[in-house]
């Protein structure tokens, strides 16, 4: 559903959140749509709203809250995920080219009285310009003050349950694609649950604290591969051999710089902003560059989404891994994943997991 929102129209993903609906806020959305122009089909959108979005016994369905903007979005979103049928209808009869059309069911009762015995409509989206405003501004009040974390599932065995951070780069989002809905499905093989998921931009600052560790890692893999390679270029334009003091001074100067500079270009990529380019007034402001990011939870879920993503490497990565299939360089490689629970610990209080901006994106837009 996600490959079709984001590749079919020219809308921008401006923010997203996983969300549980409590029975006030189920109630007041099956009334707003029972208010709007009297039809069937909002009376069934009505009737699933209070029935399925409400917690019911024990049970608190989670619901995927996603914004876009941009021109006409009310019709281009409708035109996705299609009308809602009223009536039974048959698979064969289905073009299957919108959302509905494909994950939406009817069932009728079968003694002709014409009542509904299941319903799922799969998305909900607004109609107009009015009813997205009036939609957007009970989700707003709703969400505010809310942790952007949901906590209400169980486990057999909690002593297995972890918790892992996956970030989707920016390199998923220049064009409007499938890829980012294609890694997520990729993912969801796992059998893992998302808890967590926003738009998010780093800023210059977040950027340069999340990849901090590798700052290190990168002088003392890449300050020989650079220092190696310009002594090469030396001996080849000089005809001389250089001497071992002569190497190790390249690779302790100029390779050093080399790999600074590779790090700087993964910081820029992360944010879209070089260090060194901002004042301090604007080391913390969001960057230029989208990424969205992701928890999952389950048993074994540092290491299942490791393995469903593949090396750093894409060269490298085993068929069917996510950076396999979407990677092009070690750099950009689609996808990063916690490598450790102590590693998403660290990595999610960086990114602010538990914050999110979209109640702030819509108040924005409602002025």
């Amino acid at each position: 559903m996600l490959s079709r929102l984001l590749s079919r129209t020219d809308l921008d993903l401006v923010g997203a959140r996983m969300f549980v609906a409590d029975d006030a806020f189920a109630k007041r959305h099956a009334e707003s749509l029972r208010r709007r122009t009297p039809s069937d089909q909002f009376t069934l959108l009505a009737d699933y709203v209070e029935q399925n979005l409400a917690p019911s016994g024990g049970v608190q369905p989670m619901s995927l809250l996603l914004l876009f903007q941009g021109e006409n979005p009310c019709d281009k979103l409708l035109g996705v995920c299609g009308q809602v049928n009223t009536q039974h209808v048959d698979v064969d009869e289905m073009s299957g080219e919108t959302i509905r059309d494909t994950y939406a069911d009817l069932i009728l009762e079968p003694d002709g009285s014409g009542r509904v015995r299941h319903f799922e409509p799969a998305v909900i989206t607004a109609r107009s310009q009015k009813d997205a405003d009036e939609d957007l501004l009970m989700l707003a009040d709703f969400l505010d003050g809310r942790e952007n974390m949901v906590q209400n599932l169980a486990y057999r065995d909690q002593s297995k349950v972890e918790r892992t951070l996956v970030i989707l780069k920016p390199d998923n989002w220049i064009h409007h694609s499938s890829r980012p809905g294609a890694i997520l499905d990729m993912f969801s093989r796992t059998g893992l649950k998302i808890i967590s998921l926003k738009v998010h931009r780093f800023s210059l600052a977040q950027a340069l604290d999340f990849y901090g560790p590798v700052e290190d890692v990168m002088k003392k893999k890449l300050s020989g591969v650079f220092g190696n390679r310009a002594g090469e270029l030396l001996e080849r334009e000089f005809g001389l051999a250089l001497g071992t003091e002569t190497s190790k001074a390249l690779a302790d100067t100029f390779g050093v710089d080399c790999a600074l500079n590779e790090f700087a270009k993964l910081v820029e990529f992360m944010s879209g902003r070089r260090p060194g380019s901002c004042s301090s007034d604007d080391l913390e402001k969001p960057g230029d560059v989208k990424c969205m990011i992701v928890v999952y939870e389950g048993e074994n879920a540092v290491a299942k989404i490791r393995d469903a993503l593949g090396p750093t490497n894409p060269a490298e990565a085993p068929e069917g891994t996510v950076r396999r299939e979407f990677g092009s360089t070690i750099m950009i490689n689609t996808a990063h994943a916690s490598d450790s629970t102590e590693s998403f610990l660290r990595e999610k209080d960086i990114v602010k997991i538990g914050e999110n901006t979209l109640g702030a994106i819509i108040r924005e837009h409602l002025g």
